[in-house]
């Protein structure tokens, strides 16, 4: 990387420590029943979360519904986690859309406090190498915090482009939500030594292990958002090589919430949202375009989540 600031390479290495350490968390944003933002409710969402001690929180990302908060609310979520973080933690947040409305989010994330930005794909439409390259150096001149860049839909690196993005002064990490692993494999060869990497597919610990394989450890975990006691056993099985609860819980756990998960566009938020509320957590619905499940579907969701808190000692409270 480029010779960074002491106050990126600071937040650099408490990232490291943190993927070494903990479940990298994504929470939901807690609405009220009319769908407003209720900030109460999120406040002690997050209280309960880090009692669980994640390594770091992403807040106002996609778990946390990004794309349907305005500025206000953007604000809002980013200070309250910061609050409730106290510093234990780091903290990044999400922006996207183009540079100019990336940019907006970014300076309202630094102002409540954030730590770092996580950098969504842009909206629509498809770019060069080039274009990928100028989008975040545009970003990143507009603000301190340090960037990890999110690959993903119309967001693909090159080699080269890893190197070009790993030259801008406050990028420290890429994100991957492709899963073709002979790309990342490529990507993380060109890297230079410290860079970050992130497995960002849906539900990651389904292709955790194949991701470390190409040396891309660290994962995102939106089951931490509802069940933090499966995510945490996963986290140390993986870690510790505890193969056989690894694949208990793959099976048995994550291999039918995914199934489920797969059946309509959207859920990969709206059944992290529905199962949080199966564990009496008050994150309301979430907001249109995303639906939230029927009946049916939750019912099969209950069943899931409770095979999988079996599987670790847990047991959900009943609502």
């Amino acid at each position: 990387m480029a010779g960074l600031s002491v106050e990126t390479e600071d937040v650099a290495q408490r990232l490291r420590e943190a993927m070494k350490g903990g479940v990298l968390s994504f929470p939901v944003t807690s609405f009220a029943p009319d769908g407003e933002l209720d900030l109460a409710a999120y406040r002690a969402y997050l209280t309960a979360q880090f009692a669980t001690s994640p390594g770091a929180v992403f807040p106002a990302c996609g778990t946390g519904e990004f794309s349907g908060l305005d500025e206000d609310e953007y604000r809002a979520v980013v200070a309250t986690t910061v609050e409730v973080a106290d510093g234990r933690l780091p903290v990044v947040a999400g922006t996207g859309y183009g540079w100019a409305q990336a940019l907006r989010f970014a300076r309202i994330a630094e102002e409540a406090g954030a730590d770092a930005l996580l950098v969504m794909p842009h909206y629509l439409v498809e770019a060069s190498q080039d274009g990928l390259v100028e989008q975040l150096r545009r970003i990143a001149g507009g603000t301190r915090l340090p960037l990890i860049a999110y690959q993903r839909g119309p967001v693909t690196f090159t080699p080269e482009g890893l190197r070009r993005i790993a030259d801008i002064p406050t990028v420290i990490g890429l994100k991957d939500g492709h899963s073709d692993l002979d790309r990342l494999q490529r990507l993380t060869l060109a890297a230079p030594d410290g860079f970050l990497f992130f497995n960002g597919a849906a539900t990651a610990e389904i292709q955790a292990r194949a991701y470390a394989t190409v040396g891309v450890p660290a994962y995102s975990s939106a089951v931490h958002a509802f069940a933090p006691e499966i995510a945490n056993t996963f986290f140390h099985a993986l870690r510790d090589g505890d193969d056989a609860t690894v694949h208990k819980l793959l099976r048995d756990f994550y291999v039918p919430f995914v199934e489920l998960r797969d059946r309509v566009p959207g859920y990969a938020v709206a059944l992290v949202k529905a199962a949080a509320r199966l564990r009496g957590l008050a994150v309301g619905p979430v907001r249109a375009p995303l639906t939230d499940p029927g009946p049916a579907d939750v019912a099969e969701l209950a069943k899931i989540l409770d095979d999988g808190l079996n599987l670790v000692g847990a047991v959900r409270q009943r609502v």
